[in-house]
């Protein structure tokens, strides 16, 4: 079939919607050696919460996230774990990102010194695991979440592509 430009189809522009924010609690980091992808940083997720419009819960102990300090200074994250929602329902995350920042800010944030989160670019594109029921709507919808970190836990606002 030959359609001329007219006849295509436009794609529906995506929009975002505010979910939930998953507030991850983090124990220290395992720092590795440096390898031929950079250096492992492995933080362990130890607990948290899960709050908002869409979904309520907590963060299940036992996560964690895998990051990758390139040797430009900034990181690739990847994160596994797990939150029980509210109605006791188990739901899987992969979560994906990059944080990137000035060498300046690299510095304070090494050394556990408070940065704002404007001084970094930290994103992510969690991939949930849902079982059938009331949940499985997340296993049917591609999500961004914008992140920040304090020492001991990090904030996602996660959201819903439309």
């Amino acid at each position: 079939m030959n359609l001329s430009a007219q006849d295509l189809p436009v794609p529906v522009e995506p929009a975002l919607e505010f979910a939930f924010r998953i507030e991850a609690l983090i124990a220290p980091a395992l720092v590795g050696e440096a390898g031929r992808n950079g250096v492992r940083r492995i933080t362990p997720i130890t607990g948290g919460t899960v709050s908002g419009p869409a979904l309520n819960g907590t963060v299940i102990s036992g996560g964690a996230d895998y990051e990758t300090v390139r040797a430009d200074g900034n990181s690739i994250v990847e994160a596994h774990y797990a939150l029980q929602a509210d109605d006791g329902t188990v739901i899987y995350i992969l979560n994906k990102g990059i944080m990137t920042a000035s060498p300046e800010a690299w510095v304070k944030i090494n050394a556990n010194e408070p940065v704002a989160p404007e001084g970094y670019y930290f994103r992510c594109t969690p991939v949930f695991d849902a079982p059938e029921g009331p949940h499985v709507w997340l296993s049917d919808h591609i999500f961004v979440a914008s992140c920040a970190f304090t020492s001991d836990r990090v904030i996602i606002d996660v959201y819903r592509c439309l």
